[in-house]
């Protein structure tokens, strides 16, 4: 997406998001080394409920809300620990990855499923909650105005973002790979509700 693009601010005197474009920047950088790469684009990191701020928060029904800019379409999603392995099967594979790009997720879901299996997890309903990109931007967490551009680019380019990140391919690397219901069982107990 060009800086001049307005459907979204640039951010940090020339970035969209941030934290894509720097990533993209070091993938440049590793390939004009000449050194054999492997570049990875992961998905969203569901730990990111427990550790960045970004799960449940209470409502003013005293209901806890999952707040997502997403509308319908589907957020690509994997458990931290997962990108490791999914790596290592790379790694297993042997040069033939090298000067590939891969996408990895443990699963493809709706902010609304999202919000059904963590009202599954927690044993109280969480509501989803769509927010317009420019109010997630404002929300005011260190990082909110990168992670709403974020999530418009995941929104804008839907198709084309999971397709890239193949549930399938990921478990062919990982045998291991794991859902999100089966995330939730071992780590719903730590997404704070407050």
């Amino acid at each position: 997406m060009s800086l001049d693009d307005p459907r979204m601010p640039t951010l940090m005197g020339g970035y969209k998001a941030p934290h894509f474009d720097v990533k993209g920047e070091a993938d440049a950088f590793f390939g004009d080394c000449g050194v054999p790469t492997t570049c990875m684009l992961t998905s969203f990191y569901w730990d990111n409920l427990i550790h960045f701020g970004m799960g449940p928060k209470p409502g003013p029904d005293g209901r806890p809300y999952l707040a997502l800019p997403m509308g319908e379409r589907k957020l690509p999603g994997i458990a931290a620990e997962d990108i490791g392995r999914c790596a290592y099967g790379i790694f297993q594979r042997g040069a033939g990855f090298a000067g590939r790009t891969v996408g990895i997720a443990g699963e493809h879901l709706t902010g609304a499923q999202m919000a059904a299996a963590l009202t599954k997890a927690l044993g109280r309903e969480v509501v989803r909650r769509d927010v317009p990109f420019d109010v997630y931007r404002g929300l005011g967490f260190p990082g909110a105005d990168d992670l709403g551009n974020m999530f418009q680019f995941k929104h804008d380019f839907n198709a084309e973002f999971c397709a890239a990140c193949s549930v399938e391919f990921s478990r062919s690397l990982n045998p291991r790979l794991q859902s999100f219901a089966v995330w939730l069982e071992e780590n719903a107990g730590r997404i704070p509700l407050s």
